[in-house]
């Protein structure tokens, strides 16, 4: 079936005109980014890599993601988080470092409409092409709503309004690197080949959710049978076969790859890492915001992307790892 193509549920940076960074912020965007730590496996699985086919098999994909064709991947082993980075490890990042998010220099993020969180004076308009996007002042990782929320009770649910750079500079400090697409999904699959979901090619097997994805009227009414509006705690519902958390919805997670719609056409077989240049960089696993009747990336195969400087409520991200000191690290 092929689908008329939506704007992925998550904005690029600025949905509408700011401010931008002050003078002190640019310069210290400009500086170097946190010493790379020495190589961590911790909370981390080891994959043993080798062939699957990549793609999607169901022609369920939006032509301009470039889901297909389906090709054949080779991948050397590799590690990869088991869940998404949370807000306790990120929070360890920034005291470690004093790293300043995108979000926080550029000075908003955005915040989906049904859940702002600060004054009217904050609240700076909505995003062309997703109106449910709000540009919030003051929105980043510590406060994802705005300036009247805050990120207690939420210390194991997935950091949030970190952008690729972000994630690039945490993967650094912490020893580790961002995965290359084509690892991203074959650890998502987990072990199951060809199927639609991490978990087989039915959504709620036996009535039950497997993944934090909206209920309801997208995007004015979430009944949150899944349990959760925006994001759950890293260890909700059942991990695939690899032992990984929430591949499928929660948040939307960075890879390494520049993106390109026709990439799969021309990607080498053997550990691809993405074209060479780009403009975004991609984006997988779907976030809390997809629904069948506007956005059905939270399938396996489902792809998208985003500005590396992008930020937003559902934006996340997990880290990989080399399987041993021989084999060199993704391109970032």
């Amino acid at each position: 079936m092929t689908r008329t193509h939506r704007p992925c549920c998550a904005p690029a940076t600025a949905p509408v005109a700011v401010a931008a960074p002050s003078a002190a912020a640019a310069a210290a965007a400009a500086e170097p980014g946190p010493a790379a730590r020495p190589r961590s496996t911790r909370g981390q699985v080891r994959l043993p890599g080798g062939g699957f086919a990549m793609g999607d098999a169901f022609g369920e994909g939006y032509p301009a993601d470039g889901e297909t064709p389906v090709h054949t991947v080779l991948l050397r082993p590799f590690h990869i988080d088991e869940t998404a980075v949370t807000n306790a490890r990120f929070a360890a990042f920034v005291k470690a470092t004093g790293h300043v998010t995108d979000a926080e220099r550029f000075g908003s993020s955005a915040v989906f409409h049904l859940v702002v969180a600060a004054p009217d004076a904050d609240v700076l308009g909505n995003a062309a092409g997703a109106p449910w996007w709000i540009n919030v002042r003051g929105a980043h990782w510590r406060r994802p709503e705005g300036a009247r929320s805050d990120i207690t009770g939420r210390q194991n649910h997935p950091v949030v309004h970190v952008s690729w750079n972000d994630a690039t500079a945490y993967a650094r400090w912490a020893g580790k690197r961002l995965p290359t697409e084509a690892e991203w999904e074959y650890a998502a699959r987990g072990g199951l080949a060809g199927r639609r979901y991490a978990w087989g090619d039915e959504l709620t097997p036996g009535g039950r959710w497997r993944c934090n994805i909206w209920q309801g009227r997208f995007p004015h009414v979430n009944t949150a049978e899944d349990g959760h509006l925006t994001t759950a705690p890293v260890k909700s519902y059942r991990p695939n076969g690899h032992g990984l958390w929430n591949t499928a919805g929660n948040v939307w997670e960075w890879c390494s790859d520049w993106f390109s719609p026709t990439y799969y056409a021309e990607s080498p077989a053997a550990d691809p890492h993405g074209p060479g240049t780009g403009t975004t960089r991609v984006l997988r696993g779907g976030s809390y915001l997809c629904h069948d009747s506007y956005c059905n990336r939270y399938r396996v195969a489902a792809r998208s992307s985003n500005t590396p400087d992008s930020s937003s409520g559902n934006l996340g991200f997990r880290c990989a790892n080399d399987a041993d000191l021989t084999y060199g690290s993704a391109a970032e």
